[in-house]
């Protein structure tokens, strides 16, 4: 039994189906496995950054799929086609080439398909009017990429521990900054 089970919880992380040839209880912890998956979203052009994330991801969330984008044309291509179901949050670079993370933001926050994806805006820079700019256009949060690996992991953790449920919201100005 304890094979099926590996086999069923692999399958569900993977592609987040259940196979029901095993017996309720299995499927049914399956199910709530499949529940607490993470779906995350990233829009970043620099290719190291990207895999840095993904690492960093992995390690603070075993269970989690990540979908890349290397810059806003292809992310909006993604949530496109795949939204529904959305993702539970979207990190998105502001500095992009075809489509910057600006022009990303607006599409997203006037779509009505789109509009209640958290949106966390994971940049180099932290330019007052940058930051001004995307919490007047509706993220959710401003996060400057951490300088170090670790820094990068508590980053991570700290915005996959926010329950977007309760805080569906954009928060207050003065903590839609996020610090690590």
């Amino acid at each position: 039994m304890t094979d099926t089970y590996f086999f069923v919880e692999t399958l569900v992380f993977k592609q987040m189906i259940v196979l029901s040839l095993v017996s309720p209880l299995f499927t049914i912890q399956a199910m709530n496995q499949s529940y607490l998956t993470k779906n995350i979203f990233i829009a970043d052009d620099d290719s190291d950054d990207l895999i840095l994330f993904e690492d960093a991801l992995r390690e603070v969330c075993k269970n989690s799929m990540l979908t890349m984008a290397k810059d806003g044309q292809q992310l909006m291509h993604i949530l496109d086609t795949t939204v529904p179901p959305p993702p539970d949050v979207i990190f998105l670079d502001l500095n992009m080439p075809r489509k910057n993370g600006f022009e990303c933001l607006y599409e997203i926050k006037h779509s009505s398909k789109l509009k209640n994806i958290p949106i966390v805006i994971f940049s180099t820079s932290d330019q007052p009017e940058a930051v001004n700019r995307v919490y007047e256009q509706g993220a959710h949060h401003f996060l400057k990429k951490p300088s170090s690996f670790p820094l990068l992991k508590q980053a991570i953790q700290k915005v996959l521990a926010i329950n977007w449920a309760e805080h569906a919201a954009q928060p207050a100005k003065d903590k839609f900054v996020l610090y690590v």
